[in-house]
């Protein structure tokens, strides 16, 4: 008896016409304009949907293990499935950290048991992400999409230059968030009108393109792979863009909220702080400018899940960070498709493919690869209610907000994860 398939028929396929997809034990075995199913084929119907390769987000938070009573690996993972993604890679703020195979595998265990999608994580660069001694990289790079320190910037030059040094050997990619914290002073929204305007400390541009400049410098020297978190500045974005023309290794991500808000939309509510913060109007034009002319490469949620109690005590108290995986493809079509500033095509390649390339993660709609796939449906309006997210996380500035276009299924492995067709 042949192998049953998985059919999706009808849709308007990435990058081609109307095609039908099939799937054999999880990877995509046939496109063309129309394939017969056969008896016990599942067939799904995709007429009038997107048929594109699953997001994957670079940047996340799980929270597990350790803070578990903010998100945890089987709600994070659903709440990434109901937003189209079908890998995700969360960062080392853990406990344990995982900075060693042991502390990881504590980790690697709740994601077998729990994870709905893939889930691949980061090792830390130093011990305890203290910045003081550098993990063992020979023991942990065939464990971890890649090495980062998230929450806090690799302060000593020669330490990054270490980590630079040891990630080359093994061809490994060091993710950076980017902060020099002497530059902090006590700032926690970005340092422009609002904060002018409503007395509030604010964060220096300097504090990020600082340490990028030093961390480029770096790489270009050592000839690392070196990845930027969520830049915010316009400065970062010109440093970057001159490095790849330079032929460095460098790569960056950037947030949906950077791309949409600017400093002037903040409010007195701790929806709108995160680390880097919302910056400036001149800021978000060059994030748009740097995703347009392919300076920044992919789109990355920085999915921070807070307990409520620790996201209501106002602008300045309230802890650091929003989420963002089940708003971040409607967010971005609504303000950046909808008006005409990217195509549905370059959205789903910052989303998608481009992250995929630089992680190497496998997946996608070609014959061969593995079918992690999402159906858009690119027509529909909704409104954002955090009480229905599947993250235990509420906190967003997009509650409330009417989106056009929303994530009708998510496949991983040709197994449907997530499925909004009968809602």
């Amino acid at each position: 008896m042949a192998n049953l398939r998985t059919i999706i028929k009808h849709g308007a396929v990435y990058g081609a016409e109307i095609e039908d997809i099939a799937i054999v034990d999880g990877r995509i075995a046939e496109r063309a304009k129309s394939i017969t199913p056969n008896e016990g084929d599942i067939v799904i119907n995709a007429e009038g949907l997107v048929v594109a390769p699953a997001f994957v987000d670079v940047h996340v938070h799980l929270r597990e293990p350790g803070y578990g009573y903010k998100e945890r690996i089987a709600t994070g993972t659903m709440a990434a499935a109901r937003g189209g993604y079908s890998t995700v890679c969360p960062m080392p703020n853990l406990n344990p950290v995982p900075d060693c195979v042991e502390n990881l595998k504590v980790q690697q265990d709740i994601i077998e048991r729990d994870a709905k999608i893939e889930v691949l994580p980061y090792a830390a660069i130093t011990i305890g992400r203290k910045g003081e001694e550098l993990v063992d990289v020979a023991s942990l790079h065939d464990k971890v999409c890649a090495f980062s320190d998230d929450g806090s910037g690799v302060q000593v030059d020669g330490m990054m230059e270490r980590a630079m040094k040891e990630a080359v050997k093994y061809d490994s990619l060091i993710a950076a968030h980017c902060e020099v914290e002497e530059l902090l002073k006590g700032g926690y929204i970005h340092d422009g009108e609002y904060a002018r305007e409503h007395g509030h400390k604010g964060i220096c541009s300097e504090s990020e393109w600082a340490q990028v400049k030093r961390d480029i410098e770096l790489a270009e020297k050592i000839g690392c792979r070196y990845h930027v978190c969520h830049i915010s500045t316009k400065e970062t974005v010109q440093l970057v863009r001159e490095a790849k023309a330079r032929g460095v290794k460098v790569t960056c991500e950037t947030g949906p909220h950077y791309l949409i808000f600017t400093d002037m939309d903040l409010e007195e509510d701790a929806r709108w702080k995160m680390n880097p913060p919302i910056r400036s109007a001149e800021d978000r034009a060059a994030l748009i400018e740097g995703i347009k002319d392919g300076t920044i490469d992919m789109i990355a949620t920085d999915h921070a899940p807070h307990s409520v109690e620790e996201k209501s005590r106002g602008l300045k108290d309230s802890a650091m960070g929003i989420v963002g995986l089940e708003t971040a493809f409607a967010a971005l079509h609504t303000h950046l498709v909808k008006r005409g500033i990217i195509s549905l095509e370059h959205l789903i390649k910052v989303m998608s493919i481009n992250p995929r390339k630089v992680f190497r993660i496998e997946g996608g709609i070609e014959v061969g690869e593995r079918a992690d796939i999402v159906l858009l449906d690119t027509n529909k309006e909704w409104r954002v209610d955090s009480n229905n997210f599947y993250s235990m996380g509420k906190i967003t500035m997009f509650d409330g907000r009417e989106m056009t276009g929303d994530v009708v299924m998510t496949l991983h492995r040709g197994e449907i994860v997530y499925d909004n067709k009968t809602k």
